[in-house]
């Protein structure tokens, strides 16, 4: 056989026989990418918590891991059991609320009964959570910021995950040294897998929700930024510099207030 034999067979076929080769030929490529990418996405959520902190009450530590952001000085005070529990309210001293736990679903409605409960006397919500429920954490950031309270994440404790749209809330807003402040992606983990389209429409809703949040708190939109490139297996955790230029942080209304007067 000649070498140019195979090309010549070729030149003989018709047109309609060529464009459905390579119909055959695109179509099988298309289904191998396809089972590459089922693939990869089963190992990906496979990765990922049994169960969706954002929509069951089975609360999570998120893995103190990170990519793109430093590894946080401080491990947190707290030991995972304390924050994995439900969230919890106690009032202290000074007027302090402290809110610990996971925000599971129901927690703001937890929220809403102590504020009309003793919110006479709390001055200052204090955050140590490793995040939960969107839902309950826009909602007591809402009441937060109605109220006119503040909100404070005290040295070693932690405030990852959704907590940091609570800590959005106040109307002053202090991260003590070594205060442990972390951000990462909207996920669905939860038994009830979705498809992807409805994965995706679901995150992008709660991400406009969330942005929209942010940015009527005062928030800048480099905060969620950031969690949006941050793999939902991961946190981003945020440096004092980083919290004060997002403005996440903000000066004690009393400095700002004796400020104003020297002014």
């Amino acid at each position: 056989m000649r070498i140019d034999d195979p090309f010549k067979a070729l030149m003989r076929l018709d047109d309609g026989v060529l464009m459905r080769g390579a119909f055959y030929a695109l179509l099988s490529a298309a289904a191998v990418f396809l089972l590459i990418d089922m693939r990869d996405l089963t190992a990906m959520n496979a990765e990922l918590p049994a169960f969706d902190p954002f929509h069951e009450n089975r609360p999570i530590l998120p893995p103190a891991l990170t990519e793109g952001g430093a590894t946080p000085r401080v491990k947190p005070a707290s030991p995972d059991e304390v924050l994995r529990r439900s969230m919890t309210f106690e009032l202290a001293s000074g007027g302090v609320l402290l809110a610990e736990g996971t925000i599971d679903p129901g927690a703001s409605g937890r929220f809403a009964e102590e504020i009309a409960a003793r919110g006479e006397y709390v001055k200052t919500v204090a955050l140590n959570s490793p995040g939960g429920s969107v839902d309950d954490a826009l909602a007591i950031s809402s009441l937060i910021r109605e109220r006119k309270l503040a909100t404070k994440v005290a040295s070693r404790a932690l405030c990852a995950s959704s907590c940091p749209i609570v800590f959005a809330g106040g109307v002053s807003r202090i991260a003590e040294k070594d205060a442990i402040v972390g951000v990462h992606q909207v996920f669905n983990g939860g038994s009830g897998r979705q498809t992807a389209d409805e994965a995706m429409s679901a995150a992008q809703s709660t991400t406009a929700r969330v942005t929209r949040h942010l940015d009527t708190m005062g928030i800048g939109a480099g905060l969620w930024i950031n969690a949006l490139e941050t793999p939902p297996n991961r946190l981003y955790y945020l440096t004092s510099a980083e919290m004060a230029k997002f403005k996440l942080t903000t000066q004690p209304l009393a400095t700002a207030r004796k400020k104003a007067g020297a002014g």
